[in-house]
C-alpha cells in the first residue's frame, strides 16, 4: 500500500495555489468594453439615418446579434446540464466558463427589448391586424392570410412577450440552481469524500436530466418565436433541434476557445492537458458531424417532398445570388472544421485549436445570417450589397463584444477548478501516467 501511494503522488502535480482568473481576464474585458462601446456607437448610425431601409437592417442585424449572444448563453447551460447527467473529465475545465456563459442571461434577456420593442417591422404576424384589408391592399397574400389567421391564438404580441418572460424566468431559475450549488459543493464540509461527491452528483443530476427536457421545449418554442415565424407560413418539425445543436456547437467553441487561452496562466495551465484537449476536439468533431447532418436531413426530407408551402423557404436561400452565401455557410460551417478536426496533430496543438474555435464561431455567423436575411421580401432570392447590409457585420460584433465583456467579468468572479470534483484528481496526473 505503502509503495502504491508513493507511485501516485510521484506521478500527481500540485494544485495551483491561486484558483482564480489570471489578471488578463480583466484587460480582455476592458478592451471587448471599448471595441463594443465604439462599435454599438457606429451601429447606432443605420438606427437614426432616417432611411426605412437602412433601420430595417439594423433591426435583422440586431436580431442576429442576440440570437448569437442567446445561442451562446443557452448553448453553454446545456452542455453544462449535459456534462452533469453523462460525467467526464471534460466537465471539470468547461464547467466554469459555461457557468460563467448562463449568468450573462440579465444582459440577454436585455437585448431583446429592441426586437420585441420593434416588432412589428420585423414580424409580419405582429403587423397585420385585419388580415382581410391587408389582403385586399396586398400587403400579404392568400398563403399569408390563412397562415397568420391559422396561427393567431400563438403568433399575437401578448403571447408572445408572455412566452418571452417565461422562457427566461424558466432558464433564470435553472442557471440559479446550478451555479448556486457548484459554490456550495465545493464549501462542503465533507468536500473530497465518496459520500460528498455522490450526494451532489445525484442533485445535479436530478435538476440536469429534466432541466435538458426543459430546455429543449423552450428553445423549440423560442426558435419558432423569434426566427421561424419571420416566415409565417412556413414551417420545420426538425427546426428546434437544429438550433439546439447549433447553439452547443457555438457554446462548445466558445469554451475551447476560452480554456485554450486561459491555459497560458495558472491554473488552467496546470489542469488542461493534452489529453483532455485532444477529447474536447473529438467532442467539437462530434458536434460538427451532427450539425450537418441534421441541416441536411432537413434539406432532403423538404426537397424530396417538394410541397408548394414548404421548398420556397430553400429557394429563396438558394437563388438570387444566395447560393454562395449557401455553399459559405456549408465550407464554413462543416468542410473546414471536419477536415481539420480529422488531424490528430492538430487536436494537440493549442494555437490552431483556438483558431478553428474561432473559426466555428464565425460559421455561426455565417449560417444566422443565411437563416435571417432571406425572410424578407427585398432579400428573398435576391442577395444585394447596400450600406444597410453592412450592419449585420457592424452590429452583432458590437453586440457580442458586449456580452463577451459581461462573460469576461462573470469569469473572473469564481474559481476556474470546483475543487471538490471526483475528477480533480486525475487530472491533476502527468500525462500518460497509465
Amino acid at each position: 500500500m505503502g509503495n502504491e501511494q508513493a507511485h501516485l503522488e510521484a506521478h500527481s502535480r500540485p494544485l495551483p495555489p491561486r484558483l482564480g482568473a489570471p489578471a488578463g481576464v480583466l484587460l480582455w474585458r476592458d478592451r471587448m468594453l471599448k471595441i463594443g462601446g465604439g462599435l454599438l456607437l457606429v451601429s447606432l448610425v443605420f438606427l437614426f439615418t432616417g432611411n426605412p431601409v437602412t433601420t430595417d437592417h439594423f433591426l435583422r442585424a440586431w436580431l442576429l446579434g442576440f440570437m448569437m449572444c442567446f445561442g451562446a448563453m443557452g448553448g453553454s447551460l446545456v452542455l453544462l446540464m449535459l456534462q452533469y447527467v453523462s460525467g467526464g473529465k471534460w466537465g471539470l475545465l468547461l464547467r466554469r466558463p459555461f457557468e460563467a456563459a448562463t449568468r450573462t442571461l440579465p444582459l440577454v434577456a436585455l437585448m431583446f427589448l429592441p426586437v420585441g420593442i420593434f416588432a412589428k417591422r420585423l414580424y409580419l404576424w405582429a403587423a397585420v391586424k385585419n388580415v382581410a384589408e391587408a389582403v385586399k391592399n396586398g400587403v400579404i397574400n392568400q398563403s399569408q392570410a390563412h397562415a397568420i389567421d391559422f396561427k393567431r391564438p400563438m403568433m399575437n404580441l401578448s403571447s408572445w412577450w408572455l412566452r418571452y418572460v417565461l422562457y427566461f424566468a424558466i432558464l433564470g431559475l435553472i442557471i440559479f440552481l446550478l451555479n448556486k450549488w457548484s459554490l456550495d459543493r465545493d464549501a462542503d464540509p465533507e468536500a473530497g469524500t465518496v459520500g460528498s461527491f455522490t450526494r451532489w452528483r445525484v442533485r445535479f443530476e436530478n435538476l440536469s436530466g429534466p432541466g435538458i427536457l426543459v430546455f429543449c421545449i423552450i428553445l423549440t418554442g423560442a426558435s419558432i418565436d423569434w426566427i421561424m415565424s419571420l416566415d409565417i407560413g412556413w414551417y420545420s418539425t426538425i427546426y428546434g433541434l437544429q438550433f439546439l445543436v447549433g447553439q452547443a456547437y457555438g457554446a462548445l467553441a466558445l469554451g475551447i476557445l476560452t480554456v485554450i487561452l486561459l491555459s497560458k496562466a495558472e491554473p488552467m495551465r496546470t489542469i488542461l492537458r493534452k489529453t483532455e484537449q485532444y477529447d474536447l476536439g473529438k467532442f467539437a468533431m462530434a458536434f460538427v458531424m451532427l450539425n450537418i447532418y441534421l441541416a441536411f436531413a432537413a434539406f432532403l426530407i423538404i426537397w424530396s417532398g417538394n410541397q408548394p408551402e414548404e421548398i420556397p423557404w430553400y429557394l429563396n436561400r438558394i437563388r438570387g445570388g444566395w447560393w454562395y452565401i449557401c455553399t459559405l455557410d456549408f465550407v464554413c460551417h462543416w468542410v473546414i472544421p471536419f477536415t481539420l478536426l480529422l488531424s490528430r496533430d492538430l487536436k494537440f496543438n493549442k494555437t490552431k485549436m483556438a483558431a478553428l474555435a474561432s473559426w466555428m464561431l464565425f460559421a455561426r455567423w455565417v449560417d444566422l445570417f443565411w437563416l435571417i436575411e432571406p425572410n424578407f421580401p427585398d432579400a428573398a432570392r435576391n442577395l444585394h450589397f447596400s450600406v444597410g447590409i453592412f450592419a449585420y457585420l457592424v452590429v452583432p460584433a458590437a453586440m457580442i463584444s458586449l456580452w463577451a465583456a459581461y462573460y469576461l467579468r462573470q469569469l473572473k468572479s469564481r474559481p476556474l477548478v470546483n475543487v471538490n470534483d471526483p475528477h480533480l484528481e486525475e487530472i491533476l496526473e502527468h500525462e500518460h501516467v497509465h
